[in-house]
């Protein structure tokens, strides 16, 4: 099993959001026991979108970590805010985006909102293999 952190820092930054999506890819490419593409283009889904509301929401900083699990592939994203992801609407008319976090919750087996191991919190998603 494997597991791999990635530090993406500022929100502003186009490079910092591309990369974790292509450090997920180079994770998954080196898994032992490779996810269907399906299953792959999933976790970089995911990946991309918990990354860019950490930026965005969560003060924008956040550390990636993907950890290989027998039944399933953890994405945990820590950020320094301590709001939660909500629920709620989403803006069909505007940029207040909305679709997210519900998206996220239809993708993953499971999500958990838990406190930070230095403040702030840690948003999981659990990714069937």
């Amino acid at each position: 099993m494997g597991t791999m952190s990635v530090n993406v820092t500022s929100a502003r930054s186009t490079a910092c959001v591309a990369g974790a999506p292509e450090s997920t890819r180079v994770f998954l490419d080196g898994l032992v026991h490779p996810l269907a593409a399906e299953a792959a283009d999933t976790a970089v889904l995911v990946v991309s979108e918990l990354v860019t509301n950490a930026l965005r929401h969560g003060g924008g900083i956040c550390t990636l970590n993907l950890t290989e699990r027998p039944d399933s592939i953890e994405v945990a994203v820590d950020d320094p805010s301590l709001q939660s992801p909500r629920m709620r609407g989403p803006d069909l008319d505007g940029a207040a985006g909305g679709f997210g976090w519900p998206m996220v919750n239809r993708l993953a087996r499971a999500t958990t909102v838990t406190p930070g191991p230095s403040g702030g919190k840690t948003v999981t998603a659990f990714l069937a293999r």
